[in-house]
Parts: structure tokens; C-alpha cells; sequence
């Protein structure tokens, strides 16, 4: 059975959304849950019938949000950094936090190491697209700056995500350039669209616009970039969802239209709610690592925790190194 270690005190509104949502996910799915964080705040949240269900790791510090990421190598009392040695030696296969997503990485990667010919770690989210699949975005923030190999690294590494959690037989992939001609992008861009020529499922480069469409799988980009354009897309979203409230609120025909749209906003807002996803994973580390919203409530954290037991159970890990190993070494 899968165990994850699950950061308690991580996120904005402390421990009790991360406990509720370990407890939603027990009464949907079988795996072992090991809760790292303050033990009397933990226990206190617990039913009666959950405290011998899950296991309690003890650590009385905390990283705020506030604090360099850097830092959190040091505190080795921390809830995050007990759960990362909990994957690092064996005890859980996978970590989800919504704390310091900073720290979770530097964690993640430092302390787990990188699979076999990944340089870089990418941090992955899935965007809403018209397409029958969410359309996988990286690097969201993993990355500031990044090469043509990188880039080649997360292109491969996204096309494995999209075939084993999602489902997508063949994935396509494109860069993310300022126009579709090979000529565009940046010189970062352009060498990796000639290093990524002639890989299976590589379309060329895409524009912002195909994020969203559904004519690409995976879009590959530099963490800068990736983080804006999630960024932006969560600003839209929540500008949106203001007018079409203000608009009814003003309107008494808008709201006898509204409660016959009922149905279709509610899957709109299914669309574009980070709680349905959970988290983005670390991806290209030893282990996994999903990193959840601070402002996650119990759904995001039980979406995270099956993430993260999907991730386990579908081995993307072995798939991304055994193609890197054929892309880079020609095996």
C-alpha cells in the first residue's frame, strides 16, 4: 500500500484543512497517510476512529512563508524537511505540502537527488483547455532561467506525465514561443526547438492562445515565463468570475438566466479550481513531491494526496529516465 507524508503544518490556515483532507481522502481510497507536524495539534483534529489509522510524525518547527527557502536545510526539526527524509529513506514514497513551496523544492530536490540525466527539476500544473484533456504546463516556477537542454528535459518529462496520469496515448508537445514559425522565440527557444526536431509528438513551437485550445498536450517554457502565464490565467479567471456576479447581481433577467446556467457554471468553476487538481509535482526528482496551494482547502489536499498516489502507482519515474537515457545516450 502507498504511503504519503503529509506536511501538517504547512499552508496558510495551519493544520486542521490538511488533517480534514487526509481524512476525506481515507474514506475515498486505501494508503497510508503519515501526518508530520505538531503531535497535540494533529491528535486534536483527529475522530477517535482515525488516531490508530494514521500515523504521526512529531516536529515542532515550522518554515513560514516568510523565511529563504534556503534556510529550510538547516532545520532539520521542520515538518517539511521530516517528511522529505521520510520519502528520502524508504518510509513513504511520496511527500505533498502546501507550506513554503520554495522550501518543499529545494527539499525535494537536494535531499531526494534528480533522476538519472535530469539537470533540472520542473515544477508541472495543469491548465483548463477546450480540449478533452487539461493541457500540461511546464515549468511554472522550478526555474528562473533555463537552457536548450532543460527545456528538451521538461519536454520530455511532460510528455510521460500526460501519458500515465492523464491518460494521453501519443502526447503532443510545443514550445512556447512569441509565433508558430521556427524562426520565433528566443535563442534558449530556438536551440531547443532543433534539439527537439524529429522527437515523436514534437509539433513546434505553440503560442499562448494553444494553452488553452486543446491543439497541444504539453506546452514546455522556462520557469519565469510558465509562472506568469499561470499567474495570468488565475488573474482572468477570477476577473471573469467577478463580472459574471456583478452582471447578475445587477441584472433581475440575469438571474432568472443564471439559475437555468446553474449546471454549466458550476462545471466552469470545476474548470478553473486549483482545489480540483490538488497540487503541481515536482517532477524529474527520486520520489514525488506535489506542492499544493498555501490557500488549499481539505478538497485541494485530498486532490494532492491522490495525485500523489497515482504518481506512485503509475511509474512515470521510470518511464521519464529510461527515455532520457535513449534520448541522451542513443539506447
Amino acid at each position: 500500500m502507498v504511503k504519503i507524508a503529509i506536511d501538517a503544518m504547512g499552508g496558510d490556515f495551519g493544520p486542521e484543512p490538511i488533517v480534514k483532507g487526509c481524512l476525506l481522502a481515507l474514506k475515498e481510497r486505501k494508503f497510508e497517510p503519515i501526518l508530520v507536524g505538531k503531535r497535540d495539534e494533529i491528535l486534536s483534529l483527529l475522530p477517535k476512529g482515525y488516531k490508530n489509522k494514521i500515523l504521526i510524525v512529531d516536529a515542532d518547527d515550522v518554515i513560514d512563508m516568510s523565511d529563504a527557502a534556503t534556510d529550510a536545510l538547516k532545520r532539520k526539526e521542520s515538518s517539511i524537511y521530516k517528511a522529505v527524509e521520510l520519502v528520502k529513506n524508504g518510509e513513504a514514497q511520496g511527500v505533498v505540502s502546501a507550506g513554503h513551496s520554495g522550501a518543499t523544492m529545494t527539499l525535494a530536490t537536494l535531499r531526494l537527488g534528480r533522476l538519472k540525466h535530469v539537470s533540472r527539476p520542473a515544477l508541472v500544473t495543469l491548465m483548463p483547455s477546450k480540449g478533452k484533456q487539461r493541457t500540461v504546463l511546464l515549468d511554472v516556477g522550478a526555474n528562473v532561467d533555463c537552457s536548450a537542454d532543460n527545456l528538451v528535459e521538461f519536454a520530455v518529462m511532460g510528455q510521460y506525465y500526460a501519458h500515465d496520469m492523464l491518460g494521453i496515448e501519443k502526447p503532443s508537445i510545443g514550445l512556447l514561443a512569441n509565433g508558430e514559425e521556427a524562426s520565433k522565440g528566443n535563442e534558449v527557444t530556438k536551440a531547443a526547438f532543433k534539439k527537439l526536431q524529429g522527437y515523436e509528438g514534437f509539433k513546434g513551437n505553440v503560442e499562448g492562445s494553444d494553452i488553452f485550445n486543446g491543439s497541444c498536450n504539453v506546452i514546455v517554457c522556462d520557469g519565469f515565463i510558465g509562472n506568469l502565464v499561470l499567474k495570468t490565467a488565475e488573474g482572468v479567471a477570477s476577473t471573469i468570475s467577478f463580472f459574471i456576479k456583478d452582471y447578475i447581481r445587477k441584472s433581475p433577467i440575469a438571474i432568472t438566466g443564471a439559475l437555468l446556467m446553474r449546471k454549466v457554471f458550476k462545471l466552469l468553476k470545476r474548470q478553473i479550481d486549483y482545489a480540483e487538481v490538488g497540487g503541481a509535482p515536482l517532477i524529474g526528482i527520486k520520489g514525488c513531491a506535489i506542492v499544493s496551494h498555501g490557500k488549499s482547502n481539505p478538497k485541494a489536499i485530498k486532490n494532492a494526496i491522490f495525485q500523489a498516489i497515482r504518481y506512485v502507482d503509475t511509474g512515470v519515474n521510470e518511464h521519464i529516465e529510461r527515455s532520457l537515457t535513449q534520448l541522451v545516450e542513443g539506447k
